[in-house]
């Protein structure tokens, strides 16, 4: 007894709520609802779907139906509706994760780009410094020159004067 009364004496430890991780699991989930409801496959299988729900409900005897035609097919319209309900919002849902993918693509594209922007000027500042280094450098033709120049100079005064 005393344990029990121990333990209603401490105060319980305060819970914390955590969102279950699951929400990256429902993003998929209605990713490929959306996928799936824009297949051939799909909109094959509701026109059989549909065609068999009206077929059964029309030839079949009235005691039969189970959605009768003489009011306009009730069930089926609940069905419907019912389906597009849920399929709206599952395909706004994926919509928006393809917005946020789009989103955070674009921001890599043009952060890429605008480092392959500061790079080509980069090499483009390059290329012109080695192009005015160059002009700067003594070529070929001005050594021989020079050369030419200096022999000559020399052979002047080698030569007496007469």
């Amino acid at each position: 007894m005393a344990e029990r009364d121990e333990q209603f004496a401490r105060p319980k430890a305060r819970r914390r709520f955590v969102m279950p991780k699951s929400q990256d699991r429902f993003g998929r989930f209605t990713e490929s609802f959306a996928r799936a409801m824009g297949t051939p496959g799909f909109l094959v299988g509701m026109t059989i779907f549909v065609t068999f729900w009206l077929g059964y409900n029309s030839l079949a005897a009235p005691e039969a139906q189970f959605d009768p035609q003489n009011q306009g097919f009730p069930l089926l319209t609940l069905v419907l509706s019912l389906q597009a309900s849920y399929a709206a919002p599952l395909l706004l849902l994926a919509q928006n994760r393809q917005d946020d993918r789009d989103r955070v693509q674009i921001e890599q594209d043009r952060l890429r780009a605008e480092r392959n922007l500061n790079d080509t000027e980069y090499l483009a500042r390059e290329v012109v410094a080695l192009r005015m280094a160059m002009r700067d450098m003594a070529t070929r033709e001005f050594i021989r020159a020079e050369l030419k120049a200096f022999v000559d100079d020399l052979d002047e005064r080698r030569e007496p004067a007469p």
